[in-house]
């Protein structure tokens, strides 16, 4: 019988091709949980392992290790304990999503203890679980052993770390940036749903693919005044037109590097902060280490400026609000035409 398909996750068949996904399930869930439905939907030609773990934290670990041995993973995804088990899987592209570094004080916070039941089915039918003081010292006594290696610069280029900005569970984000420097926050709460896998932790994956493959993709800047209208609100279908581009495109958002904004986000204080704090409200992830300050965007090296000025330089201009592209649906269908060249 074939499976249905979420409406909402849209295939992407070329991105991990031929490439294996590790996933390592939260607490009280099994190998398959939601999560792993979207991303075998979403990642169709990719194979994606997800082991039930076991309840004991190093027998958990000793299992992941013995997977990582045998599978050798392109990419390993984990969230909440399951991100804190990744963060100690050295050697291995990592994904940590709102890890757990601190479970066993989560567990005595949040109620975690004495009889659980597990979220998603398991292999072994086992329903539920009974959490004791014992096994919350093994949980301690295992994170105890994250970060080990995290000075090591190649780690360091292993790993990224995504943080819900709505997580009433855990709250490590700070902990993560004294070790690593790759941290970001999406918008979402502690379990995963479609929105924030699609907007926050896909586009992730793709660069993550784009880096093992050595893929350049053409460099689209966007100039931050076409996103934004006089109420400082994201343009129409701008936010539309982000999400499409992604699919095929390298996007850097660009934004005056002194002074006040000259456009609709002209505000008092800070330019940086300013640009900031729309781009993380309205754009996310995906401008996360993604966006250039400068005065000069004529010396802007890449394949296409769209921009409301007539700016000269060395990027093809997409001039926004011409009688070309008037809208953002006309870049859209005109990008569409070009197929990603």
């Amino acid at each position: 019988m074939m499976e249905q398909q979420n409406p909402y996750i849209k295939q992407f068949p070329d991105l991990m091709r031929d490439k294996k996904i590790l996933y390592v399930h939260g607490f009280g869930s099994s190998g398959r949980s939601g999560t792993v439905d979207r991303i075998r939907q979403a990642l169709p030609a990719a194979t994606v392992v997800a082991p039930d773990l076991p309840i004991h934290p190093q027998e958990a670990m000793d299992l992941l290790h013995k997977v990582c041995e045998q599978e050798r993973p392109d990419l390993i995804i984990g969230t909440s304990m399951g991100g804190m088990y990744t963060e100690m899987l050295y050697g291995f592209d990592r994904i940590v999503i709102n890890p757990a570094f601190n479970i066993a004080d989560t567990m005595s916070e949040h109620g975690l203890t004495g009889k659980q039941q597990f979220f998603s089915p398991r292999q072994d039918g086992v329903q539920e679980f009974y959490v004791d003081k014992p096994l919350v010292k093994e949980y301690r006594r295992v994170s105890e052993g994250n970060f080990a290696h995290a000075s090591d610069p190649e780690e360091q280029g292993h790993v990224i770390g995504l943080f819900g900005d709505e997580d009433q569970l855990v709250h490590t984000y700070d902990l993560f940036r004294q070790h690593y420097a790759k941290a970001a926050r999406f918008h979402g709460e502690h379990r995963m749903n479609d929105k924030s896998f699609v907007h926050s932790i896909l586009p992730v994956i793709r660069w993550i693919d784009d880096r093992q493959e050595h893929r350049e993709r053409p460099i689209v800047y966007i100039d931050i005044n076409t996103l934004v209208d006089p109420w400082q609100k994201p343009t129409a279908s701008s936010q539309k037109a982000v999400r499409t581009l992604l699919e095929t495109y390298q996007l850097y958002f660009v934004a005056p590097s002194e002074s006040t904004l000259h456009g609709t986000l002209a505000a008092d204080g800070n330019t940086l902060e300013t640009v900031t704090s729309w781009l993380y409200e309205y754009i996310n992830v995906p401008a996360y280490a993604h966006t250039v300050f400068t005065q000069r965007k004529d010396l802007l090296y890449g394949d296409y400026l769209i921009d409301r000025e007539k700016t000269g330089g060395m990027a093809t201009l997409i001039h926004y609000g011409s009688d070309t592209f008037k809208t953002w649906e006309e870049i859209i269908e005109y990008f569409s035409r070009l197929g990603g060249q």
